[in-house]
């Protein structure tokens, strides 16, 4: 055969297939889609034959077995004897003599909570340990309310906010916190513990900078580990110690590739009852304040308000309201409206595009059951009583200051380390006190639980500060900050002057006794 005949069989061969693939149905179509994409984009074709060609070297490549055993095989008795020797670790540390000496004593609240509570075993007590600060508990044109609501929408939406959950209550109460805070935008929660720890971790992941105040309470630190990010601390409320910190971050961050970096601090502090300092500049001392810290190092502020949201300011729109600071000046508010409002829930305000990631983005947002219709509807409705009824706000700041006048400044063992405007007053032992008992923080907890007791016995209710246990196997360093055992006595409107009174007197003579009978 010679190379004309070989080629007039090619030919032939070529002009049979060709025969043959039109006879498949759309290969017409097929055809004229590769003419036109050739003389339109060759590169096109090429990509496209040679992602074809790898589609059939791949399915046609042998197949692996992926249940290769790479791990030594063990006996049975191998394995019982392993699994004997294996002693897991608890989950949680178990409790000591104390806690179970506590729990046995707890009292038990029977019926509605309120200014005068009954407890279990008959007595009438005076409540000073629930946060009904205005005593929204007792309103009854809001029970009413409450009861209105329950019968038009039910006990609860069913639903994640994003899949059926959102009511229009919940929008409604959105937009009059947004309003109240002068803010763009607003995003309420189901529950207030999982804002914070939800909205932190929805902005910062891993290798991003927070740096953050050490005092700052249980939520927050939950949201920080959940994040994985970096965390630097600073001194509780030191603000020169909050620059060196910034400056060091920002030192070491300048050739590195660029992160994103956050503040984050409470409006009222939850273990210590103190005030964060917010102003931008205070200008008789030409100092440098935290507002001005964040933009300088170009930081972005989270600020949690859950317990000075509804208490502090002219109208309880909190720290940014008491210091006139722009609300606007702080990225996120973090806020409860499970507190002083007596509802449920909670919320983080600031702009538009901050409230709308965390609706994809926050876990508790997004796998949570919305809020229900009942505590929402509550939630606007008290707020709009802290805006027409400044009366409440003045009448709670005069029970605070008559509480203070019987305790702090006449009682010689103990301090109270709240702001004057806070009605959860915090009563810490005092240094000489400690040191000339020689107290340890757990004989500081037992000799405060003792005060708990006796004031109960003379029918006041009061609580001590508590927060989660330390984890497991961690060293008082790597806490960072040690809480400081304390008394804890809520102020609220439901009690006259001279109940107040009596009730600080109660108290401060319950201290005297249980501090001189420690020897």
């Amino acid at each position: 055969m010679d190379i004309q005949d070989a080629h007039h069989l090619l030919v032939r061969f070529f002009d049979e297939l060709s025969t043959q693939f039109q006879k498949v149905p759309g290969s017409a179509i097929f055809l004229r889609y590769v003419k036109s994409s050739y003389q339109n984009d060759p590169v096109r074709s090429a990509v496209e034959l040679f992602l074809f060609l790898f589609a059939v070297r791949y399915l046609l490549a042998p197949k692996y077995s992926t249940q290769k055993q790479n791990y030594v095989t063990l006996s049975d008795e191998e394995i019982d004897e392993l699994v004997e020797d294996w002693t897991p670790e608890p989950l949680v540390a178990p409790q000591t003599a104390f806690e179970e000496a506590e729990n046995e004593k707890r009292p038990v609240i029977v019926g509605p909570t309120g200014p005068k509570t009954k407890l279990s075993n008959g007595r009438t007590v005076t409540n000073l340990a629930s946060y009904n600060f205005y005593n929204f508990v007792s309103n009854e044109t809001l029970k009413e309310k409450a009861i209105q609501t329950l019968r038009t929408y039910g006990v609860g939406p069913c639903g994640p906010p994003g899949f059926y959950g959102t009511q229009d209550v919940h929008m409604k109460t959105e937009a009059d916190i947004a309003t109240h805070l002068g803010v763009p935008a607003c995003i309420v929660y189901a529950q207030a513990f999982s804002v914070i720890s939800s909205v932190i971790p929805s902005f910062s992941k891993r290798g991003d900078i927070i740096v953050a105040d050490k005092a700052v309470n249980y939520a927050i630190r939950k949201g920080l580990q959940i994040s994985r990010s970096t965390v630097r601390w600073y001194e509780h409320n030191n603000m020169e110690d909050l620059q060196r910190v910034l400056e060091k971050v920002t030192r070491e961050q300048a050739k590195k590739p660029l992160t994103r970096r956050f503040i984050v601090t409470e409006g009222i502090f939850e273990n210590v009852g103190d005030v964060v300092d917010l102003p931008k500049i205070l200008r008789q001392l030409n100092r440098r304040w935290q507002i001005q810290l964040k933009l300088q190092y170009k930081f972005r502020l989270i600020l949690d308000e859950t317990w000075s949201f509804g208490v502090l300011g002219r109208t309880g729109r909190g720290v940014t309201e008491q210091q006139h600071v722009d609300a606007s000046e702080v990225d996120m508010i973090v806020g409860s409206l499970a507190g002083p409002l007596c509802a449920g829930g909670g919320f983080c305000a600031g702009s538009d595009e901050i409230v709308e990631h965390q609706r994809i983005s926050a876990a508790a947002y997004t796998f949570s059951a919305a809020l229900p219709a009942m505590l929402a509807t509550m939630a606007c409705e008290t707020l709009g009583l802290l805006q027409t009824s400044a009366d409440i706000m003045t009448q709670l700041r005069e029970n605070i200051r008559t509480m203070r006048a019987q305790l702090d400044p006449r009682s010689d063992w103990a301090i109270c380390t709240s702001s004057p405007n806070n009605p959860i007053m915090l009563l810490i032992l005092k240094a000489d006190v400690i040191a000339s008992k020689h107290l340890s923080i757990s004989e500081q907890e037992q000799l405060l639980q003792d005060i708990v007791d006796e004031a109960l016995t003379n029918g006041v209710l009061i609580s001590r500060l508590k927060s989660m246990p330390r984890a497991l196997h961690t060293t008082a360093k790597q806490a960072e900050w040690e809480l400081q055992p304390a008394l804890k006595v809520c102020i609220t409107i439901g009690l006259t002057r001279k109940e107040i009174e009596r009730a600080g007197t109660t108290i401060r003579h319950a201290i005297t006794k249980m501090v001189n009978r420690r020897r």
